[in-house]
């Protein structure tokens, strides 16, 4: 019998220590868009032992969302995936405090929505796929001094070991990033921190019984679920200080 109770962060505290522990128990984090990237996110935040989560996103499971989202299975399919992220949160920490926003984020109501949030956020994960959409929330964690990640694009790509995190202006291969590096430049948004690959992305074959170009993205089981790790990673060791970068240094300043 082991000399000592384990509890859900025995395990984080051997690698983190108690007071980093703490410090996650007490923040919180927004992830905006609950597909691969987000939901894996949220789930690996609750595991982490963030105690706070907003979880945004309109749309419902689907039966394509089953090779990669977190909150997709066959039973889940239908549902809202707010609805569903909230409930494996709860079954992962019964403690945590938990604010589902079932709205689809646009230029116009994203201040409005995060600045509207109380307690102010301390983090906020961008993995949305809708370019206005990332550039409007891009400039309001500017100007409100939010720290910020975002992710780039995930699709029509097999191989995670070439992810990175880099500041915008660093980044090269990955379509969704060069337009939102073009676009940062214009809006006169600085130092937005992403994840990316410079992976160039295969060409999507055209599905069963149509023809010419296929009309949807692909994406691999993995590379989604991955990439959302990571940024939770990134977010973990950003809010405890164990990677150097201050937490509240301010957004797209890290």
């Amino acid at each position: 019998m082991a000399d000592t109770l384990e509890t859900p962060t025995s395990r984080l505290e051997l690698v983190m220590g108690k007071d980093a522990v703490r410090k996650l128990a007490n923040s919180c984090v927004v992830v905006l868009g609950l597909g691969g990237v987000g939901s894996n996110c949220a789930e690996a935040l609750a595991r982490g032992g963030v105690g706070s989560l907003v979880l945004v996103d309109r749309d419902v499971v689907e039966p394509s969302n089953i090779n990669r989202q977190a909150v997709a299975y066959t039973s889940t399919v239908g549902q809202r995936k707010t609805d569903v992220m909230a409930r494996i949160v709860a079954d992962i920490n019964p403690a945590a405090t938990i604010t589902p926003i079932d709205v689809f984020l646009t230029r116009e109501n994203i201040g409005q929505i995060l600045g509207g949030l109380k307690p102010r956020p301390d983090f906020v994960v961008d993995a949305i796929d809708n370019v206005t959409a990332k550039l409007a929330v891009a400039r309001w964690c500017q100007d409100e001094g939010m720290p910020l990640v975002s992710s780039m694009g995930g699709a029509n790509k097999l191989h995670p070991e070439l992810l990175r995190f880099a500041d915008i202006s660093q980044t090269h291969g990955c379509p969704l990033a060069r337009i939102i590096r073009k676009e940062c430049r214009k809006r006169g948004i600085r130092g937005l921190r992403v994840l990316y690959s410079p992976e160039e992305p295969v060409r999507p074959q055209a599905p069963d019984g149509a023809s010419g170009k296929a009309a949807t993205l692909g994406t691999m089981s993995y590379f989604p679920p991955i990439m959302g790790q990571m940024i939770a990673g990134d977010v973990i060791l950003s809010l405890t200080g164990l990677d150097d970068r201050s937490a509240t240094s301010g957004a797209n300043a890290r």
